[in-house]
């Protein structure tokens, strides 16, 4: 793309350091496979003025990481040119709106956990509610305190009320389980830490 816009100066910016490192020929690359792509590189490269690699940590990469997100969830139309994408910088991440924590409110499981351990009905239930209490507290398993809700592949996902739903997110995104990840890897890691909590 660069190439075909008659870019003539390229600052790329990469979250990977070995890439960046071997694409500089500071580092080889002995992996066979990957050979060819870093002649590729080379090759290109020799298409420009002058080619700047730039290291940048994942946790400062956080507009190209959603930018892949989004390419890789989109087919690419072919020969049809592509409209520029408007990006606005949000003051909080998106994540940050999705979970609202009331105080003093039951979680949305309450009533679920309430009929399994003591097959009660909330008191203003009428028969249709109780009815659908009944019938979604088949998908639900309760061991001493924790209420699991079972998968189609019996999985067991761990319900959690809003407040630790928000604590386990931000933890996942900023890295305390392990590396920062794209978004259907991090989705998966967040399901993970729920079923494996």
């Amino acid at each position: 793309m660069a190439i075909n816009q008659d870019v003539e100066e390229l600052i790329i910016m990469g979250d990977s350091d070995l890439i960046l490192q071997q694409a500089q020929g500071e580092w080889k690359t002995r992996d066979v496979k990957l050979i060819p792509y870093m002649q590729h590189v080379e090759d290109l490269s020799k298409r420009f003025m002058s080619v700047e690699l730039r290291y940048i940590p994942r946790f400062h990469n956080e507009l190209a990481d959603a930018l892949a997100t989004l390419a890789s969830m989109l087919p690419y139309p072919g020969d049809v040119d592509i409209d520029p994408l408007e990006i606005q910088i949000r003051e909080r991440h998106g994540y940050c709106h999705t979970v609202e924590v009331e105080p003093n409110v039951q979680p949305w499981y309450h009533d679920i956990k309430r009929f399994l351990k003591t097959k009660e009905y909330p008191k203003q239930a009428n028969g249709d509610q109780k009815r659908t209490i009944r019938r979604l507290a088949n998908d639900f398993f309760l061991s001493r305190k924790v209420l699991y809700k079972r998968t189609p592949d019996l999985n067991l996902l761990r319900c959690v009320d809003a407040e630790e739903a928000e604590r386990i997110m931000h933890e996942v995104h900023v890295g305390v389980r392990g590396p920062h990840m794209n978004g259907y890897v991090l989705a998966k890691k967040i399901l993970e830490q729920v079923i494996t909590g």
